[in-house]
């Protein structure tokens, strides 16, 4: 009895799964099936399983809910009952149903189940975004420079190979090789150019050069071929390192009545320039610049000499020195580059230096003849200076003595203050001229002149005293010395009747003379760009061809000049 009710249970239950199976509509059999049994579906979130099934609210939390197929229960029989056959409703496939399955049995589904996640250990985020802020801490505590353990890379590159299976050659690129097979090229050239250039510089001198290096002969001795090596690769050196031409200056002209010449540095001595974000460049000009160049030009020869490019110091100049009081303007290219710095040779300048004085603000500039220069600190744009203009009674009595060697005066200044101890000397000078001139005035009639004694007393020869002619309307000599007088008074007060008769045509004339310069530089600029024009035009231009004479068959043209008589040679010729 038992065993007839448990296969009416079990026929139920396969009637009801198979009621249920029919009540699905045809079309949406194969929809089902393919995104719910479908190993490959892309919306799965685990490969190789498919999508999981909702969890019923009642579940525990470690309860696998996966749906299983109903278990076939097999009928218990016992001897005496009858199996009776279950009716199965006839249905005709549809051609979009699924193929038939055989049930797998427990072991296989068991084999087939794929592992679910545990989906206990994600936040919760009904609650809202968790923080990541220690997990960002944690990867910024450590260096982006900070070298990756071995061990770390083998098991987080998921299935590499490992470090030292392949040799190094493996891993370069293509472009790296073609690139380095370029490098290694271009280092084989480089290499075999220095050779050659090197077995070049060690060839035999040609007679010019073998006059200018006598201590280096000719021949094929490695001693002798690396000796003329060094020495034509010393001269290429030079020519970069020293000045841009051996005479700096031009031949000094017998007319220019100025036997001194005077060097004056730019930067910080006569100009001072500054950079600030408000203004950009600016440069500013010292006080009693003007003064200085107009006055001590009746005297030297006045000079700048400068270690700023001519670019830029040419703009400068032209600004500062409008009316060329400044004859020559020296830059940069004129300099000379030795142990890592420039350096002003002034035996490049084509002068004696014997009447030379250079005034800079760097000892290094003038190392080579530190015996002629005048160290003046560096001015910073102090509108009260006058540095400057206090040296000029010590340069205008240099002039006025006529010394032979201006080193030995500088000499005799060295470590003082020229300007205070000039002052001081010249004070003294002055009391020891007034007293003798009192001494004098007392004496008798042919005591000798104020003018013989102060020239004997001072050791200079009557050709010396060129200052001592006065001009017209003004006192002699004799007379100013009898007023208490003393030579560089005269001196003074000459040049600066001079400076002020120079300031006078400036005011007249400066104007017009800046136009008249302005026309002429831009009368030159037309020339010159006419010039350049003409050359360019020709290269493309064909030469015309040269005037033929006639042909005696063509007519003459009616332009043409008639032609002359013939001689008498060309008569008894063509008789």
């Amino acid at each position: 009895m038992l065993s007839l009710v448990a296969s009416r249970s079990a026929h139920g239950a396969r009637a009801a799964l198979s009621t249920s199976a029919a009540a699905i509509p045809q079309r949406a059999l194969p929809i089902v099936w393919s995104r719910g049994m479908a190993k490959g579906n892309k919306h799965s979130r685990f490969k190789g399983s498919p999508p999981a099934q909702k969890k019923p609210n009642n579940a525990p939390p470690g309860q696998n809910t996966r749906p299983q197929e109903p278990r076939p229960t097999a009928p218990t029989q016992s001897p005496t009952s009858t199996p009776t056959p279950t009716p199965t409703p006839s249905r005709t496939p549809a051609a979009n149903d699924a193929p038939p399955t055989k049930p797998a049995s427990n072991s296989d589904a068991d084999a087939d189940a794929d592992p679910v996640p545990d989906l206990s250990q994600l936040p919760d985020l009904t609650q809202g975004i968790p923080s990541t802020f220690e997990y960002e801490q944690a990867q910024r505590s450590r260096s982006s420079l900070e070298p990756v353990d071995e061990a770390e890379t083998a098991t987080s590159g998921g299935g590499g190979r490992a470090k030292g299976e392949l040799p190094a050659s493996a891993y370069v690129s293509s472009a790296d090789r073609r690139r380095r097979k370029v490098m290694m090229g271009l280092y084989a050239a480089l290499g075999l150019g220095l050779v050659g250039a090197t077995v070049y510089l060690g060839r035999d001198w040609d007679d010019d050069e073998l006059a200018k290096h006598p201590d280096v002969p000719n021949g094929w001795g490695p001693v002798l071929w690396w000796d003329r090596v060094r020495a034509r690769y010393g001269e290429t050196l030079t020519a970069y390192q020293e000045p841009a031409f051996d005479k700096l200056l031009p031949d000094p002209d017998p007319s220019f009545a100025r036997p001194y010449t005077l060097c004056l540095s730019l930067e910080d001595m006569l100009v001072h320039s500054e950079w600030s974000r408000e203004h950009g460049w600016r440069v500013a000009k010292r006080p009693g610049v003007d003064y200085f160049l107009h006055y001590l030009s009746q005297y030297y020869e006045i000079v700048v000499f400068t270690s700023v490019p001519m670019f830029m110091a040419e703009p400068v100049l032209r600004k500062l020195d409008p009316y060329h009081f400044i004859m020559w303007p020296l830059t940069r290219e004129a300099t000379k580059y030795k142990d890592g710095e420039l350096v002003k040779d002034l035996s490049y300048l084509n002068r004696d230096l014997s009447k030379v004085i250079m005034i800079d603000t760097k000892p290094n500039h003038v190392r080579e003849q530190p015996e002629n220069a005048i160290i003046l600190p560096k001015w910073t744009g102090d509108a009260k200076d006058t540095t400057l203009v206090s040296l000029v009674p010590f340069l205008e009595f240099i002039h006025t003595m006529e010394y032979s060697d201006v080193r030995k005066v500088l000499k005799s200044f060295e470590g003082h203050d020229i300007p205070t101890e000039f002052a001081r000397r010249e004070a003294i000078a002055r009391a020891e001229h007034n007293k003798r001139l009192e001494a004098m005035r007392g004496k008798k009639k042919d005591t000798p002149s104020g003018l013989g004694w102060l020239s004997s007393a001072l050791g200079l020869k009557p050709s010396n005293m060129s200052l001592m002619v006065p001009p017209e309307g003004q006192e002699s000599p004799q007379e100013a010395l009898a007023h208490g007088k003393m030579l560089q008074d005269i001196a003074r007060e000459h040049g600066i009747r001079q400076y002020m008769a120079i300031e006078e045509e400036i005011r007249k004339n400066g104007a017009k003379w800046l136009k008249e310069e302005q026309a002429e530089q831009e009368r030159a600029q037309k020339e010159m760009m006419k010039t350049m024009t003409g050359s360019f035009s020709g290269w493309f231009n064909k030469p015309q061809d040269q005037a033929q004479p006639p042909s005696p068959t063509s007519p003459p043209s009616p332009n043409s000049p008639p032609s002359p008589p013939p001689s008498d040679s060309t008569a008894e010729k063509s008789g």
